[in-house]
């Protein structure tokens, strides 16, 4: 009776890790693929400039970056002069707002963008992770 009974605890109990682990694999699958932008799709862009900004200058330009459309939050560091802002997709495209402020404000500043070995480079863990190395199992797979 001992045996039977812990067969089927066993058999239970497998079969819910697979099921479990089944799940979590298709929602690994359903979050990571490229989706298209919606009304509520938030994108982030930085601009870096290349000349010293004053207090005054830094508040005139938050103050324009505010007024284009689709831009959300603005964030200015001036020790490192650069300027970090989220915006819609839908609305603008951050090479729009960059080359718009160049034009109407005069300043020397350019879109940051990564190079492919800035992207490899950007989070050690996640290379070496299990979600990661899972994820790029169900990515070759599909």
């Amino acid at each position: 009776m001992k045996k039977g009974l812990f067969k089927k605890i066993l058999l239970t109990t497998g079969s819910v890790f697979v099921l479990l682990a089944g799940i979590l694999c298709i929602h690994i699958y359903m979050v990571t693929r490229p989706k298209a932008p919606y009304a509520h799709t938030r994108a982030m862009a930085r601009i870096d400039f290349k000349q010293d900004i004053s207090t005054d200058d830094a508040n005139k330009i938050t103050a324009w970056m505010y007024q284009q459309k689709g831009v959300d939050h603005v964030l200015y560091n001036p020790a490192s002069k650069i300027l970090v802002f989220t915006f819609a997709p839908l609305s603008t495209t951050a090479d729009q707002i960059v080359n718009n402020m160049r034009s109407s404000l005069n300043y020397n500043a350019v879109r940051f963008v990564p190079t492919e070995k800035d992207l490899k480079s950007g989070c050690p863990v996640a290379a070496t992770s299990f979600t990661y190395k899972a994820y790029s199992f169900f990515k070759h797979i599909f």
